[in-house]
Formats: C-alpha cells, sequence, structure tokens
C-alpha cells in the first residue's frame, strides 16, 4: 500500500466484525503505524460489544497521543448522517449513536460508517478498483454485502448494497426473514451449512467444502456449485442495473483465488446476453480494507471539523 507524503495527521481506525474488531493506527492513508485486534464478546450481548468497541477505540488512542480523528465502521443498516448503527444481525443491537458517544468520550472528529462501503471506498481509493468509476466491491464472508461506486460517487443510504438479500433461485431460509437469498447460498457460513444439511458431516467452513469438492466429495461438488450459480445469477442483475465495469471480489471466500473466480466468471459469461462482461478481479486489501476505510472517514471528519482546540477525555 503506498504512503502520501508530507505530514499529516495521524488517525486511528476500528473496524468492528461479528468475530474480530481489527483496529489501526494510520500516519497517512495506506500507511499503517500500529495494528491491533479484539474478540467482539457477542456471546455476551450487544451491550457487551458496544463497551468493547469504546474499550477499543480508548486503547488506540493511548497508543497514538498524536490522535487528531477517530474513524469507526460498523455492520448492520447504518445511518451515516446521523452517525447511528441502526441495527445488525449478528450483533443485534439497535439505534446505537456512535458519533455521538465517540465524540464526547474522546473529543475528537468522528467519521463513521458501514463496514462494507468504508472498504469499498479503501479498495477504490488505495486497493484494486483504483481507477475505475462503475464498480461493485462485493466482500463474500459470514455474510454477502456491496460497495457501489455509479460514476465514481459511493452510493450509501441505510439500505444500499444489501446484495447478499437479493433472490437468487433457490429456497433456502435466510436469517432475514425471506428465502433464496444469495446470503443464504453462497455465503462462508452457508456454505458450510449447506454441506452438513446435505449429510456431509462436519466442516470447519467454506475453505474446507472447497477443498472437499477438488477432491471429488459430491455433497461438496453440489454445495459449490450451488453457490456459484447464485452468485452468477445474482451478479447478471446486477450487470442489468447499475453495469459496473469492474467487480472487486473480497471477504474470506476471495482467498480461495481462482479457483473461486475462474468458474465464477465462466458461469457470468455464460448468462450475459447483452450486457458487457465486467472485469472480475479479487480484492487487494485483504481484511485491512474496512480499517483502512475507517481511516479515510476519519480524515474526511477531520477536514470537515472546524479548527478549535480539543481537550480529549479518552475513557472517561
Amino acid at each position: 500500500m503506498s504512503a502520501s507524503s508530507g505530514d499529516e495527521p495521524s488517525v486511528v481506525a476500528l473496524d468492528v466484525g461479528g468475530t474480530l474488531m481489527k483496529g489501526a493506527v494510520l500516519d497517512a492513508p495506506g500507511r499503517v503505524r500500529e495494528l491491533r485486534r479484539w474478540d467482539t464478546p457477542r456471546s455476551r450481548g450487544p451491550a457487551a460489544v458496544v463497551e468493547q468497541t469504546l474499550v477499543a477505540v480508548d486503547e488506540l488512542i493511548a497508543a497514538a497521543p498524536d490522535a487528531r480523528a477517530v474513524g469507526l465502521v460498523v455492520p448492520g443498516v447504518v445511518d451515516e448522517d446521523r452517525g447511528v448503527a441502526v441495527y445488525s444481525e449478528n450483533i443485534e443491537w439497535r439505534g446505537v449513536e456512535f458519533r455521538r458517544i465517540l465524540a464526547e468520550r474522546t473529543g475528537l472528529p468522528v467519521g463513521f460508517g458501514h463496514d462494507v462501503r468504508a472498504g469499498g471506498l479503501a479498495e477504490r481509493e488505495l486497493g484494486a478498483a483504483r481507477g475505475c468509476d462503475e464498480v461493485l466491491f462485493m466482500p463474500i464472508g459470514t455474510g454477502i454485502s456491496g460497495a457501489m461506486f455509479v460514476a465514481g460517487r459511493l452510493v450509501h443510504n441505510p439500505y444500499a448494497g444489501e446484495i447478499g438479500h437479493v433472490y437468487a433461485g433457490f429456497d433456502d431460509p435466510c436469517a432475514c426473514g425471506s428465502r433464496g437469498c444469495l446470503e443464504a447460498v453462497a455465503s462462508g457460513a452457508s456454505i458450510a451449512r449447506r454441506y452438513r444439511r446435505l449429510g456431509g458431516g462436519e466442516v470447519e467452513g467454506a475453505r474446507e467444502v472447497l477443498e472437499l469438492a477438488d477432491a471429488g466429495d459430491v455433497a461438496a461438488t453440489t454445495v459449490w456449485s450451488d453457490a456459484l450459480d447464485a452468485l452468477a445469477r445474482v451478479l447478471v442483475t446486477y450487470l442489468s442495473i447499475l453495469a459496473p465495469q469492474r467487480i472487486v471480489v473480497g471477504g474470506g471466500l476471495s482467498h480461495a483465488g481462482e479457483r473461486l473466480l475462474g468458474p465464477l466468471r465462466e458461469r457470468l459469461r455464460a448468462r450475459l446476453v447483452w450486457q458487457p462482461e465486467p472485469e472480475l478481479v479479487p480484492a487487494a486489501l485483504a481484511d485491512e480494507a474496512g480499517c483502512l476505510g475507517a481511516a479515510l472517514l476519519a480524515r474526511e471528519a477531520l477536514q470537515q471539523s472546524p479548527a478549535v482546540d480539543v481537550i480529549p477525555t479518552h475513557g472517561k
């Protein structure tokens, strides 16, 4: 990752995930001075996750007393204008006013946003989406979501980008309450779950299912093929509406590399009629994308903040 030149103020950034929180201190866009990780205490309830988020920010600021802004990104439904985590299916919090809480706690400007949209912002500024104005950034992990760039602008509102809940042609129940969603067939969690349901036995996750499919396991081959079909079907729908020139695939499943992207390109190509075929490429920033995006949001908040002296009250 490249760094910008010149003296820039340091910022701290935190990406809250369903399993881990990833934090960083950055001296410039893309230049990480320190990285830290914490477990997300989801099993203890949403209040515990909120508290751990605040503690993590406190620790990052303590490690960087020169930090001038905070960036925080979270999953679920997010109101970026109000700085509120509206709802998360995995964490189960509702209406958490993170921007206000962190601003009062730290005395610093706070950039706040959606984890996937922030990851897409980082990929476009620093990674695999650079130089392209029409982009879909689609991480495939525990869930599936998307960050959409149209005419060079990131589309964001509380619901934009929920590509994981587009109908994918199957009947599997989804945690959202609907049936047949892409996320219920092609996410890392659902691939493992569908394999177990077909009688394939216990597996750690989607990577193990792919390895079994490569070895000729019938159930694994079926599950992996279904996931590819679901992804191709939904991406054709997306292409028909927003016509991205490039699709950047991230998340845990992207670690499969060409074993995922190669057959997905073939299935996508077979379904296209009049739509131009987009570039299908892996994300460049791996699991750091959300955190780097949070740092970009922190810098944006700092630029928009009035130039006033503040006395931080870290953790108090």
